[in-house]
């Protein structure tokens, strides 16, 4: 099978796919072989010595190949979707600047709004998974049963397991749909914590300086001279009086 070939197929599947597909499972569809030419394979050529690795490939790395190549030309033609790895698998998705017209196409808006409450709760359960109900609502400081409850018929949260303590308390966890309808691979594509920050406000200037002559003996009292001087000229000058001749000058 040609690498264009191959292509071609592998846009036929993932385009009527509803979920994501792992690479594996993309190369039992086709049914790919796991080497089509084994005895080629040891030394990279064939019988009349042109290179024939790609051939001899295993599916799983000529898969990962043509999906480049396919998000390669769809760059290059300006098309409105790539195939993006998604929730462990590979799936066709539309570019974010199209989503308001695939919103108004599929008419779920308000259908699939999650309530402020019920995205802290679901954020705070990605974050902390396996998480213990009472700890979840230690966090937010109010009872979450029914959000909990609204997440799981949602197919967002799931029930993790049990916690090895008195009563053997359910643990929650977030789903495969979950990633899915957030677009992340795996939950180490979640944000860290330190991208979330606002960027700390910076201190006016003069502030800068006295704080710099403070640590630095040598220099620190020059520079909160020097800034005090450019302050109380500044201040001095009137601004009805810019573009008026000086009359010191003769």
């Amino acid at each position: 099978m040609s690498h264009e070939e191959l292509m071609l197929r592998i846009e036929a599947v993932l385009m009527t796919a509803d979920r994501p597909i792992g690479e594996r499972k993309l190369a039992s569809i086709l049914d790919l072989a796991p080497d089509d030419h084994p005895e080629s394979a040891e030394d990279g050529s064939g019988e009349d010595g042109t290179d024939e690795t790609t051939e001899a490939e295993g599916p799983v790395i000529r898969i990962r190949g043509s999906i480049d190549g396919l998000n390669q030309f769809y760059e290059e033609t300006g098309r409105s979707f790539r195939i993006e790895r998604v929730a462990g698998g590979l799936q066709m998705l539309t570019l974010p600047s199209f989503v308001e017209d695939i919103t108004r196409l599929k008419g779920v808006r308000n259908q699939s709004k999650l309530s402020q409450a019920a995205l802290e709760t679901l954020a705070i359960i990605a974050y902390r998974q396996p998480i213990l109900r009472a700890d979840l609502e230690s966090i937010r400081g109010v009872a979450c049963g029914e959000v909990l409850r609204g997440l799981m018929e949602r197919r967002l949260v799931r029930i993790a397991g049990r916690a090895e303590e008195l009563g053997r308390p359910m643990l929650y966890g977030t789903t495969k749909e979950f990633l899915e309808i957030f677009g992340l691979a795996t939950l180490d594509d979640l944000p860290q914590a330190k991208e979330l920050r606002p960027a700390p406000a910076k201190k006016p200037a003069k502030k800068v300086a006295e704080d710099t002559g403070a640590d630095d003996p040598d220099t620190g009292t020059a520079a909160g001279v020097e800034t005090e001087l450019v302050a109380d000229a500044t201040a001095a000058v009137d601004p009805a009086d810019e573009g008026k001749p000086d009359p010191t000058e003769a």
